[in-house]
């Protein structure tokens, strides 16, 4: 499994590479030529992601790592369906090589947390949809980084690079809050469902992830309401797309960084 992990992060790694060489030319051919590495590289992955969270016997494995790995290769394969009617592959540039060190680290770290029996369907659909929810929402805050400095590099005059070769300011801004849209309703579902299949979200070893959960939601619910209200933009979305980001993944990862890392090495 190792050595396909290390093809698959050579995949990715390639892929990234072809759409900053290319990152000029884009006719639709030539991004689909620069994307095949990073589709080999997401259906490899996907075969690797199904053994180690389905491991047999009736388990189920959402480790630290393995869960990270779920989550940028959703990222990735979101950048790959968008770029079929939008120019969006460049943010496979990081984002893919990044998706196959994730998977690498996966494979390469064993998981130090017990294995737990494979939940009720409605447990699962609740999981599935916070995954699918913090993983638009984590390609949202890409979108807006990304927007971030194409709006610095336009103001102070230097738009170069493949600033250049982006999408206007407002096609960008119009991207990210159907990202952050789409995030927000499979948010709110898995935050409803959370109340109601699973018996306890306020218990100890929940409480975290259940309180950064709700503040990110809430900030995210601020920001789309102010821009459907207010027509917020710019540095004030960005702000609060990251903001929202950062409470988001401290519920999901920093909750597992502490039951799966610290609190068993502190016993």
């Amino acid at each position: 499994m190792l050595a396909t992990s290390l093809v698959i992060f050579a995949c990715y790694s390639l892929a990234g590479f072809l759409i900053y060489k290319h990152i000029g030319q884009a006719t639709h051919a030539r991004r689909w030529q620069d994307l095949s590495p990073a589709l080999v590289g997401v259906a490899l992955q996907s075969i690797q992601l199904k053994i180690l969270i389905y491991p047999g016997d009736g388990l189920l494995n959402l480790g630290f790592f393995i869960a990270f790995s779920l989550i940028t290769w959703l990222v990735s394969l979101q950048i790959m369906i968008s770029s079929l009617y939008r120019p969006l592959h460049s943010l496979g540039i990081v984002m893919f090589p990044f998706t196959g060190l994730a998977h690498l680290l996966a494979v390469a770290t064993p998981t130090p947390a017990p294995l737990t029996g494979i939940a009720s369907q409605f447990i699962q659909s609740h999981i599935m949809l916070s995954v699918i929810a913090y993983s638009l929402i984590m390609l949202g805050a890409i979108q807006a980084a990304t927007l971030a400095y194409q709006e610095h590099a336009i103001r102070n005059h230097h738009p170069g690079g493949f600033i250049r070769y982006l999408p206007p300011l407002h096609d960008m801004e119009t991207l990210l809050f159907q990202m952050l849209s789409f995030g927000f309703v499979f948010l709110s579902t898995a935050l409803i469902s959370g109340f109601f299949f699973v018996d306890d979200l306020f218990t100890q070893h929940l409480v975290h992830k259940t309180v950064l959960s709700i503040i990110g939601w809430v900030i995210l619910a601020t920001l789309l309401f102010g821009r459907y209200r207010f027509g917020w933009r710019g540095k004030v979305a960005i702000r609060w797309t990251l903001t929202a980001f950062a409470f988001l993944m401290l519920s999901y990862f920093g909750s597992k960084l502490v039951l799966e890392f610290i609190l068993p090495a502190s016993t």
